[in-house]
């Protein structure tokens, strides 16, 4: 019998080849022409993906917010984020894809989950034209590497120009919040590991004591924590990355109910109807009947 279940796509990145590079590079253009349909449809990614737009026009979609798209617009797409193209085919830009892999580890570290694709919040800002400029010569650097897969060290050279990217990326980052950050800051860095931990365990049903206890501080000081980064209690984080994924599930799915409940922790759907209600305001049967 076949299974007529919706589900949330997901693409991955050469995850059948992992001898293959990493990464990949294309003109935002072509590849937008040859997934016209795919793009458009709401979906996810096993890796990570940064999309530049370079003129106005048109929308992007991510986790339920829309975005006008503005002249040297810049996405951060980690990983499992869902999002999703309008039907603009003369968009110009740019499109990276890579997997953690890619990088060293302590690379990993810094890049892909304390700063700039760990924005729940804002997955977009728009950088300057001085910015811009320097981000094309990496780019270009990038796309000479790519051309000419068979010579000393490419795959060396490309890891090198996209961290340098990152880096100026990340400064504009931290313009853009108002505030510097530094790997010392000891706040930001507890605050990221949190969020982290929240990422890999939300559906597991762990309290704010048992993400305190793997993070070895008090409850009291975690809560501390997230209020001065986030303005929002431990808790609230938790509740937030819960009911992100119901939403999901309840928009992009076809699964019922207490199969969505299951999967965000919850072993009692009448439970889950009044936490998602409590949260959100509606029932997750009118939310769907909304959204849809």
């Amino acid at each position: 019998m076949k299974d007529s279940t919706k589900h949330i796509a997901q693409y991955h990145l050469h995850k059948a080849h992992p001898e293959m590079l990493q990464f990949e590079m294309y003109d935002l253009n072509a590849y937008r022409k040859r997934s016209v349909e795919k793009a458009a449809i709401p979906h996810s990614h096993s890796y990570y993906q940064v999309i530049w737009f370079f003129e106005d026009g048109g929308s992007h979609v991510v986790d339920f917010e829309s975005y006008e798209i503005r002249k040297n617009m810049i996405f951060f797409i980690a990983k499992d984020r869902v999002h999703a193209f309008d039907d603009n085919l003369d968009i110009q830009g740019l499109l990276i894809h890579f997997n953690e892999s890619f990088f060293m580890h302590n690379d990993v570290d810094i890049f892909l989950k304390y700063h700039i694709f760990n924005s729940q919040e804002n997955p977009q800002y728009i950088i300057d034209d001085d910015t811009a400029e320097t981000a094309h010569l990496h780019t270009k650097l990038i796309s000479r590497e790519l051309s000419n897969r068979t010579q000393f060290g490419y795959e060396d050279s490309i890891r090198f120009s996209l961290k340098a990217l990152l880096i100026n990326l990340e400064r504009v980052h931290q313009k853009e919040q108002h505030r510097q950050l530094t790997f010392k800051n000891h706040y930001e860095l507890q605050f990221a590991k949190y969020k982290e931990l929240v990422e890999d365990n939300y559906a597991k049903g762990l309290s704010v004591a048992d993400y305190a206890q793997l993070l070895y501080i008090s409850s009291k000081t975690l809560n501390t924590i997230t209020k001065e980064i986030a303005k929002k209690s431990a808790s609230e984080i938790i509740a937030n990355r819960i009911i992100l994924q119901a939403k999901r599930l309840l928009k992009f799915t076809s699964l019922q109910i207490g199969e969505i409940a299951f999967k965000v922790g919850f072993d009692d759907p009448s439970y889950f109807v009044k936490y998602f209600k409590r949260h959100v305001g509606h029932a997750p049967t009118s939310y769907r009947n909304e959204v849809i």
